[in-house]
């Protein structure tokens, strides 16, 4: 049965906020997020087994999975499906595909989890919205929120450049411009006084955007 510590008014997180916990069966076993704490977890769900988008992405985050583990960070998937149904559909993925999934894929039949995250409305009558991606830090704090509609597939490069940039950008305190990748320029903390602002003049380029090697 999952379980969380959520409480029963669920709302809709926010980045900065603490995960809500969880125990719950999975494909590897029981897992709790308690058991990831420090490391980076890739927590993301999907509406349905068996169905094309989600196979598409599951195939490209196992395939995926070592350059996530490189940058210290774990893969964790959910469905509002059922065990034996996460068990069937990644066998068939394996053997149509030659692709082994082998990160957890957690049941959540009740929708429990789902709720906790706000990843599904507690009155909604299905869970054909649920494809939500979740950055989570070393210490259990929600760094960003991704949401798709249910017929587009996500980008898994797309993810983890994101995880990577949220890693440098918190060891370097410093800002990631757009499509920043890894070993690319970053940006200084723009100037917050009239004195500090002033003192860049002179350097390359605007006060305000001012790069950095990384």
């Amino acid at each position: 049965m999952n379980d969380t510590d959520s409480g029963t008014e669920a709302r809709t997180l926010r980045i900065n906020d603490n995960a809500p916990g969880f125990s719950a069966r999975s494909t590897a076993g029981e897992v709790s997020l308690a058991d990831y704490r420090g490391r980076w977890v890739l927590f993301f769900s999907h509406p349905a087994d068996f169905t094309p988008v989600c196979t598409s992405e599951f195939i490209a985050f196992a395939r995926a999975k070592e350059r996530f583990a490189a940058c210290g960070c774990d893969l964790l998937g959910l469905s509002v499906d059922g065990l034996y149904s996460h068990l069937a559909w990644l066998r068939d993925i394996e053997r149509s595909f030659g692709v082994r999934v082998d990160f957890p894929l957690i049941e959540d039949p009740s929708m429990v989890i789902a709720q906790a995250y706000g990843m599904l409305d507690s009155a909604a009558p299905s869970s054909v919205a649920v494809r939500s991606t979740y950055v989570i830090d070393p210490e259990g704090v929600i760094r960003a929120i991704v949401w798709y509609p249910a017929n587009i597939g996500r980008s898994v490069d797309e993810l983890l450049r994101l995880v990577e940039a949220l890693q440098v950008s918190q060891r370097e305190d410093a800002s990631t411009p757009e499509g920043w990748r890894p070993g690319g320029a970053l940006l200084e903390q723009p100037a917050t006084t009239i004195e500090q602002a002033g003192a860049t003049e002179g350097s390359t380029g605007a006060w305000y955007y001012r790069e950095r090697i990384a």
